[in-house]
């Protein structure tokens, strides 16, 4: 006679867990009305959008950033203001001379403690942080394979390894809208600055580059035109979403007056990579403002650049078609830079691994001038999976921040996310683009950049308690979760015949 043999291990049961679903799910959705709870109102209608979405598959649900840091955040803008007065040039005494680095110091003594106490671990790992940690690893590994070792650890350990450890406290420290905001209007009132003397210096025919060209501030990041110009080229994007964003007329006649005079100072700069940035992100503001009126905002925008190109000072516009016509350039330097560019490409395609090494490349450039371009200067020196993480590091946030726009585009008019977004997409886009002209890769412009972007994604995701995920990875992420889901047991109740 045949029986059932019983199973050697207990059947799955309905846990208490999951008994709780069903009460979880039969709770009050946050901000919708019901018959026991009232609507909680919100000024922030992207907190809303984004709680509608929280449970569709392929979303990470998000935990609120946790207050902190308030004394960490003081000595990071501290920090920021030295960086960018640069009061050692200008005021040479041994108490500026390490100014920079003691509150620097400062900064990271303050921030490793109060990083665990918040925390509980050293860093948050958004992928941006992942790329940058990869990017510095890659860093490492040239120094031993480069043409000189000691240049190599030189350039690693002045100010790259500084970039990267601010960036990583700026992702941790900036917890709230306020002090993000506060970085960003003190990236305005540098910008103003920079603006209003290199406007005067033009006014007072200072023009002490080539002849007609303004030069910069001091000898640090700002003192190449072409550096100051790609700075003000990543803030005028800024400006502008704040110009969209203010409500009150007094806010926007001064952030408008303010993108201005930042637009009025690339020009007498001269540079041409500035130029080209501007231009990219004049038209991706337009774009991405003008969804319904795009026809006619292209038409005026080729109006606007027209008649700018027939009453530019000077020999702009022939400055500007030096960049095809490498002959009308008096001083010869775009012939130069083509000549280094094929240089820098070819030697990272013969060094493909870990490059020359960080720093090296002027000692097989033409006259030992550097690449003048962000991209073979990364491939060039630390090799072609350098270049990949430096791209992505860049490209990442800019995604991310687009998937921020479209969702708080429906909001927009309630929500301080909509144009913030917009701006820092276009900061990474001049960025982007300015960078081909310019040596930046080891230099502070993009670690901010990208610091503030993943600041406000980080800051949104809070807000509305759910991952920024990119349209493409929410379906692969979907389809893993269904495939999982699909995958017979591995576990098998045993039947035994018995007779």
């Amino acid at each position: 006679m045949s029986r059932l043999r019983k199973p050697d291990y207990e059947p799955v049961k309905r846990s208490r867990a999951a008994g709780s679903i069903d009460a979880v799910a039969s709770m009050p959705r946050p901000g919708l009305p019901t018959s026991n709870a009232k609507r909680r109102p919100t000024s922030n209608m992207a907190e809303r959008a984004g709680k509608e979405n929280a449970s569709q598959p392929g979303t990470t649900k998000i935990t609120s950033l946790a207050k902190g840091h308030g004394l960490t955040y003081v000595a990071l803008f501290l920090f920021t203001v030295v960086l960018y007065a640069r009061p050692a040039e200008f005021y040479p005494s041994p108490l500026t001379a390490s100014i920079a680095l003691v509150i620097g110091l400062f900064t990271l003594v303050i921030f490793v403690p109060s990083q665990l106490a918040v925390d509980g671990r050293m860093t948050a790992r958004p992928k941006e942080i992942n790329l940058v940690l990869l990017f510095c690893l890659s860093g490492l590994l040239s120094i031993p394979l480069a043409l000189s070792p000691a240049e190599a650890w030189h350039t690693f350990g002045d100010t790259f390894i500084r970039c990267v450890v601010i960036f990583i406290v700026i992702v941790n420290v900036v917890r709230s809208e306020m002090r993000l905001k506060g970085l960003l209007l003190l990236t305005l009132v540098v910008s103003m600055w920079l603006s209003l003397g290199a406007l005067n210096d033009y006014r007072l025919n200072l023009t002490t580059v080539e002849g007609y060209r303004v030069g910069g501030r001091g000898t640090g990041i700002f003192g190449n035109s072409n550096d100051m110009a790609l700075f003000l080229v990543t803030s005028v994007p800024i400006a502008v979403a704040f110009f969209l964003g203010a409500r009150g007329p007094l806010k926007k006649i001064l952030f408008g007056a303010c993108a201005a005079l930042m637009m009025a100072a690339i020009v007498v700069t001269y540079s041409r990579g500035g130029f080209m940035g501007l231009i990219v992100v004049l038209a991706f503001i337009g774009w991405k403002i003008g969804r319904r009126q795009r026809l006619t905002i292209a038409v005026c925008g080729f109006i606007l650049l027209a008649g700018f190109m027939i009453f530019a000072p000077g020999n702009y516009s022939r400055r500007l078609a030096s960049i095809f016509v490498p002959s009308l350039d008096p001083v010869g330097s775009s012939d130069m830079r083509r000549e280094i560019l094929y240089r820098s490409i070819w030697t990272a395609v013969r060094h493909p691994l870990f490059g020359i090494g960080m720093g090296n490349f002027h000692n097989v450039s033409i006259r030992e001038l550097v690449s003048h371009n962000a991209f073979t200067q990364v491939a060039a020196e630390m090799g072609m999976g350098a270049l990949i993480c430096y791209l992505m590091f860049i490209i990442t946030p800019l995604r991310r921040l687009g998937q921020v726009a479209r969702e708080t585009f429906a909001t927009r008019t309630h929500s301080s996310y909509y144009y913030l977004s917009i701006g820092l997409q276009a900061s990474l886009l001049g960025y982007l683009v300015s960078s081909f002209f310019a040596s930046v890769a080891y230099l502070w412009y993009v670690y901010y950049l990208v610091g503030y972007a993943v600041c406000l994604r980080r800051l949104y995701e809070s807000e509305t308690g759910r991952e920024v995920v990119l349209v493409k990875e929410q379906a692969r992420r979907q389809r893993a979760g269904n495939a999982r889901r699909d995958e017979p047991s591995s576990g098998l109740v045993g039947i035994e015949t018995v007779s």
